[in-house]
């Protein structure tokens, strides 16, 4: 029998440094897109009960006390994503573990790292909830396996993200993550 491996592309830039300095435009996707936080009524989002986003809003700023070299821009949680402007700020030398298991020193946290440390976070605080059940459940993962990030290059870039960002929810019909999924449905 033939083992298949199945290899996903990369979509960060080649040969890039996500541990440098600098800030970084962060879109975490749920799984299929269902809508666990909550829906956008008016342009506001109105949480779930027992408020899932409260959790991820809690957990999104605990990264600056978990990674030192981590700020927290502006951001959003809608019905089924977040964006977030993360900031990172030269640390100097962060002894830290690679692919290998290895340790070594970056510039600093890796920004996978940091991403994938908020989606265990909240992975695991969503299920706790759902044990106890105040959360709905959700089908294998709480989010999708990957994440989409931009370099942001200048001020402009900046200025031009933070107002997407605080407009998102006002232009939610719009959104490119927009689906009107209800959990228990699956994505398109």
């Amino acid at each position: 029998m033939v083992a298949i491996l199945h290899h996903r592309k990369s979509i960060r830039l080649k040969g890039y440094d996500y541990s440098q300095a600098g800030r970084y435009f962060i879109t975490v996707c749920t799984q299929n897109r269902l809508h666990y936080f909550g829906e956008i009524v008016g342009a506001t989002l109105r949480g779930r009960p027992n408020n899932p986003n409260a959790m991820i809003e809690t957990w999104l700023l605990e990264l600056e006390h978990r990674f030192n070299d981590v700020k927290i821009g502006p951001y959003v949680i809608m019905p089924n994503h977040i964006h977030v402007i993360i900031e990172k700020e030269n640390a100097g030398s962060v002894a830290g573990q690679n692919r290998g298991g290895q340790w070594g020193d970056h510039a600093g946290s890796p920004l996978r790292n940091v991403v994938g440390w908020f989606k265990t976070m909240t992975t695991n605080e969503y299920m706790r909830k759902v044990r106890e059940g105040l959360y709905e459940p959700f089908e294998k993962r709480l989010w999708q396996r990957n994440y989409y990030e931009h370099i942001i290059r200048d001020e402009q870039d900046y200025q031009t993200i933070a107002e997407y960002i605080e407009q998102n929810p006002m232009r939610w019909e719009q959104d490119i993550l927009y689906e009107e999924i209800e959990m228990g449905q699956e994505a398109k």
